[in-house]
């Protein structure tokens, strides 16, 4: 029960693009790769371990194995061998589909899933570079689809320009969508449920139209302006950033100058780290693991004290609180 490592799950994307080889290593195949699945338990997306003796092991045999010494037991206790979270570096080279996310009622109800709750931290963006976060206004469920009928949505859309370090929270309901030029770590609930509904007309490799979810959407979306996504946090060198916590996740934001321990003998939860900037070495009493830009670490709930050396490395740091 050492700190894992897993081989990328790397996806093709219509708005895909190269920086996952260029900025973060991945071996990738195709100039339109958009998305590196770094921590997955998503059927037929399952993540497999990439060192140390349990190398080519899946996540989920892992947690079949190990259950709460690798889950914690709370975790365990809550979503069984379900992993919960779903970790991505995705690059933008496009602007994504305008979507929204359902709800866990909704996303049980329709697809037996956890819905999806997701935030953002960027990582790199190009000049003039931005997001699609929300409505500009108050909108009504018919105000919206007229404007959906006549291609006009985008209208009611509110554009964030972002720049490195700017960290959003995506709560189910939100309209949203990441634009063209833009890098980004993603962390989110276990789940691929997205409603599609505004694909700027794109054509993809065979000529055909994206297939929409307008009607989908239409009871998933909160048609009510809210100033909510934005997230501030601490970035003193060495000293937790606390950045999110919602019931789905935790993440804290760690910029590492000189070795530092941290205590995680009450969270009872497996912890991920995300490495955005530099290296660094993280051990445990179980074992010790490189972490580099662009790569993420697993480590088991019985891992009780984390350290991690100095250098000049930022991290995110995921849990279930």
């Amino acid at each position: 029960m050492y700190p894992f490592k897993f081989h990328p799950i790397l996806k093709e994307r219509l708005w895909g693009g190269t920086k996952l080889n260029t900025v973060l290593g991945k071996p990738i195949v195709t100039d339109i790769t958009g998305e590196s699945w770094e921590l997955s338990a998503v059927p037929g997306d399952i993540s497999e371990v990439s060192n140390g003796p349990l190398g080519n092991t899946s996540l989920q045999v892992l947690i079949d194995e190990y259950k709460g010494e690798l889950l914690g037991n709370k975790v365990y206790e809550r979503f069984g061998a379900e992993f919960p979270i779903l970790i991505k570096f995705i690059d933008a080279k496009q602007d994504l589909s305008i979507q929204v996310h359902p709800n866990d009622e909704l996303a049980k109800e329709r697809h037996n899933s956890f819905g999806k709750t997701e935030m953002w931290y960027i990582m790199q963006a190009d000049e003039g570079s931005e997001l699609i976060v929300g409505f500009n206004k108050d909108v009504t469920k018919e105000e919206y689809q007229e404007h959906l009928d006549n291609n006009t949505v985008t209208d009611l859309m509110n554009y964030e320009k972002v720049k490195e370090g700017d960290t959003f929270f995506i709560n189910t309901g939100k309209i949203h969508a990441i634009g063209a030029g833009i890098m980004l770590a993603e962390i989110q609930q276990t789940s691929d449920i997205t409603y599609r509904v505004y694909d700027f007309n794109r054509k993809d490799k065979e000529g055909n139209l994206r297939e929409l979810h307008t009607e989908m959407a239409l009871d998933a979306i909160d048609y009510e302006k809210k100033d909510d996504f934005k997230v501030s946090y601490t970035n003193e060198p060495n000293t937790c950033g606390a950045m999110v916590d919602c019931p789905y996740f935790t993440t804290n934001y760690w910029n590492i100058t000189e070795k530092t321990i941290i205590d995680v003998t009450e969270r009872d939860s497996f912890t991920i780290f995300m490495c955005t900037k530099g290296a660094a070495t993280i051990s445990t009493p179980a074992g010790t693991v490189e972490i580099k830009k662009g790569e993420t670490v697993l480590l088991p709930a019985n891992s009780k004290e984390i350290t991690i050396s100095e250098g000049d490395v930022e991290l995110l740091e995921v849990y279930i609180s």
